[in-house]
């Protein structure tokens, strides 16, 4: 005579899969051959679990029992006059058990209070005080160069694996993570959100960290709190004198006078026009004007003289 799968995990029928899985888990532990426990109890909760944790195998074993299930569905109940194939046990109860605690250590989630090791009798294996976490899921933030100087509200949408109330089984779901860009982060900064990545029953959750990496500007280049302008200017600027005009990321129009000769290794700075510092954004860095000199591709011969007495000392 075959076992009653229901009786065999202390169930009734009405029992959930959630009811199921807490009472293979409860009993599996209590029987297991690791434990001094009995083998044949610990091989009929295995059987028990593989039908009823499978909804068509319960479903066949609900309405025909275990001489439906395991000899086939009567023929006016198969799909075109066909019997089903019958169930057959695999016999390998430890197969149930590493798949239903992801290993062969149940207690891979169970630590002490001071972190002291705790040894179990399952295949020599001891666990440690602290759960391992996975490494860190890094990915690049891009921000424009006026959501670093002015700061902003970014919102991310990621999916993760989270765990479902029965402690088993995991879904997964969406959130939105808020990253609040403050004026001055630089490149390469890091935001950690820490452990909103996957869920699993015996580890925690990874860190995620997001990278902050700048994209380019069509007329600023950044080095660290300063900004660089290149303005383009003729050698008659350079050696005369002009002003240049520079629209800031804030909308302001400066109008910077140039008096000196602007030689090549010459620079403008501009003193606390440059990017905000992060640890204070009340104070600034400088912009600092570069000057390409566009020179003639030639020149007459009246104009050389012209030159050459302008530079006569």
């Amino acid at each position: 005579m075959g076992i009653d799968y229901y009786t065999a995990l202390e169930i009734n029928r009405n029992a959930t899969d959630a009811d199921i899985k807490r009472a293979y888990r409860r009993l599996a532990l209590k029987y297991h051959p690791g434990t001094d426990g009995s083998t044949d109890t610990f091989n009929q909760l295995a059987e028990a679990y593989d039908v009823l944790s499978d909804p068509r195998k319960k479903a066949i074993y609900d309405k025909f029992g275990e001489e439906g299930l395991k000899g086939g569905i009567p023929q006016e109940f198969g799909g075109n006059g066909a019997w089903t194939s019958g169930y057959v046990y695999h016999g390998n109860p430890e197969k149930i058990f590493r798949q239903f605690f992801g290993g062969d250590n149940p207690f891979a989630d169970i630590y002490s209070k001071d972190g002291s090791e705790i040894a179990s009798g399952f295949s020599g294996l001891q666990v440690r005080g602290v759960k391992t976490q996975d490494s860190p899921i890094e990915r690049d933030l891009h921000l424009a160069l006026d959501d670093l100087f002015h700061g902003c509200t970014k919102k991310i949408k990621i999916s993760r694996r989270v765990m479902n109330e029965d402690g088993f089984t995991s879904s997964i779901k969406d959130k939105i993570l808020t990253i609040i860009v403050k004026p001055g982060w630089n490149e390469g900064t890091r935001i950690t959100f820490p452990k909103e990545g996957d869920q699993g029953p015996n580890s925690t959750p990874a860190d995620i960290v997001f990278i902050v990496r700048q994209k380019s500007h069509p007329w600023f280049v950044r080095q660290h709190n300063d900004l660089e302008y290149k303005a383009r200017i003729s050698l008659e600027m350079a050696l005369t004198g002009f002003s240049v005009d520079v629209e800031t990321l804030d909308g302001r129009l400066l109008n910077i006078p140039i008096n000196d000769i602007v030689h090549p290794k010459y620079n403008k700075v501009v003193t606390g026009e440059g990017m905000p510092l992060s640890q204070d954004p009340s104070q600034r860095g400088n912009l600092i004007i570069i000057f390409d000199t566009q020179f003639p591709q030639k020149l007459s011969p009246e104009s050389k003289r012209l030159i050459k007495q302008a530079l006569t000392y």
